[in-house]
């Protein structure tokens, strides 16, 4: 993977950047994304954003590597604080990290929210977590993917501003709105894997001792399996 060519899951990603874009890359890692679409025209300008040392070197030398150091900033610090508001940022993606995580950077600095009309977000785990978090911000989703690559399984949710009241049920915050609607191949065997899961996890917890909190646990996850058997049937 380089500047030239992105892996499946993060081609998916740049696809959902709108041409001509101010884009934010958060925990932009060796920068391959934001190089790839100041390259191919998606973005004008982009913030490769990161908090660790060394990947924040690798960024910098790769913008460097690519003659791309007039439309990309390499900046090291955390989350959106990054971003300045002389960006003009139109567009943030935040991917490969959980979907907590990400959640806690989107909460951290809110205000760098303000000119930003779409958020693409590719969370490792805990979609349901971003859909949660998309309810009270003003934003909606306006697409889902999910994909497999090297044996891993990704979702990647694209968001957008909006003034409407957004509400997801429970249904369509743990699976995802768009995703049910699709029920491919790769959603199934996701989310029959995931219910095989939570069954021996249940069954471990009632064949050992029952206490207050492991019986909320089980009815958590009892739940979870109802509403996968009722998508999966």
């Amino acid at each position: 993977m380089n500047e030239q060519k992105l892996s499946n899951r993060l081609t998916c990603v740049a696809n959902y950047i709108p041409k001509g874009s101010r884009m934010a890359d958060i925990g932009s890692d060796h920068a391959y994304l934001p190089c790839f679409a100041v390259l191919n025209g998606q973005a004008s300008f982009a913030v490769a954003g990161e908090v660790a040392s060394g990947p924040f070197e690798s960024a910098k030398k790769q913008v460097q590597h690519s003659q791309l150091t007039a439309q990309i900033d390499v900046r090291f610090g955390d989350g959106l604080s990054v971003i300045e508001a002389e960006d003009a940022i139109d567009t943030i993606v935040i991917a490969g990290m959980g979907g907590m995580l990400i959640r806690a950077i989107l909460e951290a600095n809110p205000e760098k929210l303000e000119t930003v009309k779409r958020l693409i977000l590719q969370p490792n785990i805990g979609a349901w977590q971003i859909r949660d978090w998309a309810m009270g911000h003003h934003f909606k989703l306006v697409s889902e993917t999910i994909l497999r690559e090297d044996n891993k399984i990704y979702e990647i949710l694209v968001l957008e501003k909006t003034t409407e009241n957004i509400a997801y049920n429970e249904k369509e915050r743990l699976l995802g709105p768009f995703l049910l609607l699709e029920k491919n191949e790769v959603f199934q065997a996701k989310w029959l894997h995931e219910k095989e899961n939570w069954t021996r996890i249940v069954n471990g917890i009632q064949n050992g001792q029952v206490t207050e909190q492991n019986t909320e646990k089980i009815t958590e996850l009892t739940e979870k399996i109802r509403l996968v058997e009722e998508v999966l049937r």
